[in-house]
């Protein structure tokens, strides 16, 4: 049965969060909690079990991830489980915590298949206090027996849902069975099926129970559509989409920030006014970019979430998620920075032909029908060129010594071949780069998954072991977090099937350092 409680307050502060959790708060952006925030923190604070529903892109993260950092003993060792479906998700859940309790000294780190075992079992026995898991690889670990006196207080099964869809069930009961008995047990998911209610009656002790609505709808403005492309179409199929829409401003979201450093310099050398904006850039640079686009000397940026939060773009006219968005918090939040103020928007999405699950969730959660679409060829974006063109010839107001230079040339030419060489000087301007052909047509693809598997293949968790690590992802494998990093500084994700760089260049990971 679900019970309704008095809600606390409509700002952080009444909830009674140590000032340097509130610094972290405020420095995120947070100003008013959602409503399974208001309902789910004081029971997490409480200590008690919860079962919480909530769509994803409701804030459940901060729901359960702030209570649980206030609750934290600063000089002890682990204390925070999180697990997780993907990767991506233990990824962004992962930053996200750290960057809430980065002011109270706390350190995460990620444990996920296809990286570094010692770099994963180095962080956590060096004392990281939350961890987030994908169920694979921490099982992997815990038979293994490799992490010493791993003994979380608090465990959080986050999209429970999705884990069972993906074949985790025996691996989280297993994963249990590792876990001290007296601990508080935190259950989010945005269904409830059979299965999740029979294994919250196994490992859940008289659960509190918040059941919330999802209410945020994408924008009716925008129009939603999602290209099918293989990895390596990636650089070619956002030129392609900016070739065709001819945007008058548009973002281009990438998941890292050498990913957004990388697209921008492509996009530079093909003759776009474009910059980057990340976490890297100080507080100066960032306001001499987004000067830049406000004036119209650029009009593209290429930003990662974290660094695009609460910005606000008048006339943007085109989103493209360079990457599938893992939930439909960070899909509906950057599809809504256009289509405002009345206007017409269009968000682009770039899925691979592996991405079918994740993209029948995001359409589920998100409340929208994306529409596939083939991607313009060649000849469509040169078609739609040469119309532009000519609606700007027959709107443009002719100069007052245009006359004069067209009467000297048709003297020497005349008036045709005048007109043609015209023409021709600005149609060899217009170059459209890439291949005839980019992506898949909707008649080569069905968005149908096939049948789950007993053991999970979503976000790079395979296998158990999660296989031999490349040796290109290696070097950006590591996803602790002891200082300074909000977002992900690892390679461009355009290549390799575990989600790394691809490239030998990948930043180092980060070192553990006590102050």
């Amino acid at each position: 049965m679900t019970t309704n409680h008095t809600e606390p307050g409509n700002d952080f502060q009444s909830f009674g969060f140590r000032p340097e959790l509130l610094s972290g708060i405020a420095e995120a952006g947070f100003q008013t909690p959602s409503p399974i925030q208001r309902q789910a923190m004081p029971l997490v604070l409480e200590g008690k079990d919860l079962i919480a529903q909530a769509q994803t892109g409701t804030g459940k993260t901060a729901a359960y991830g702030l209570p649980c950092l206030n609750r934290i003993e600063i000089k002890e060792g682990m204390q925070v489980l999180v697990l997780t479906p993907t990767r991506e998700l233990a990824l962004q859940v992962s930053d996200e915590l750290y960057r809430l309790g980065k002011n109270l000294g706390i350190k995460t780190t990620t444990i996920y298949g296809g990286a570094s075992y010692s770099k994963q079992i180095s962080q956590v026995t060096k004392g990281a206090q939350v961890a987030v898991a994908t169920p694979g690889r921490l099982l992997d670990l815990l038979k293994g027996k490799e992490l010493k006196n791993f003994k979380p207080t608090m465990v959080v099964l986050d999209e429970a849902d999705e884990m069972l869809d993906m074949g985790f069930l025996e691996d989280i009961e297993s994963i249990f069975g590792f876990l001290p008995e007296e601990r508080q047990t935190l259950l989010f998911s945005a269904t409830m099926p059979d299965a999740i209610k029979k294994l919250a009656s196994r490992y859940l002790d008289h659960p509190a129970h918040v059941k919330i609505a999802a209410t945020e709808k994408s924008s009716k403005n925008i129009e939603q559509v999602y290209y099918v492309i293989d990895e390596q179409e990636r650089d070619n199929a956002v030129v392609r989409v900016l070739d065709y829409e001819n945007p008058f401003k548009a973002i281009i979201f990438t998941k890292t920030k050498k990913e957004a450093d990388d697209l921008k310099t492509n996009l530079g050398f093909k003759g776009y006014a474009v910059e980057a904006l990340h976490g890297d850039l100080s507080q100066k640079q960032r306001e001499s970019v987004l000067k830049s686009l406000h004036d119209g000397r650029i009009k593209i940026l290429v930003a990662t979430d974290v660094a695009a939060r609460g910005l606000d773009v008048k006339d943007l006219s085109l989103v493209i998620n360079f990457h599938l968005p893992f939930d439909s918090e960070s899909y509906t939040h950057r599809i809504g920075r256009t289509g405002r103020a009345g206007k017409s928007g269009k968000a682009v999405t770039f899925v691979t032909t592996r991405e079918s699950r994740a993209l029948l969730r995001l359409k589920g959660t998100s409340g929208t029908e994306l529409t596939f679409a083939a991607l313009p060829t060649k000849k469509e974006v040169q078609a739609r060129r040469h119309q532009d063109f000519l609606t700007k010839i027959l709107e443009t107001e002719i100069h007052a010594d245009a006359e004069a230079l067209f009467q000297t040339l048709c003297e020497k030419e005349g008036k045709e071949a005048v007109s043609l060489k015209i023409l021709s000087q600005i149609l060899d301007k217009v170059k459209i780069s890439g291949p005839e052909k980019i992506g898949k047509h909707p008649s080569e693809w069905n968005e149908t998954p096939p049948p789950s598997k007993k053991r999970g293949s979503g976000g790079g968790d395979r296998r158990r072991g999660g296989g031999k690590s490349n040796s290109s992802n290696s070097s950006s494998s590591s996803s602790y977090r002891g200082e300074g990093r909000r977002e992900s500084s690892s390679g461009s994700g355009r290549s390799g099937k575990d989600g790394g760089s691809g490239s030998k260049g990948g930043t180092k990971p980060h070192r553990f350092r006590n102050k």
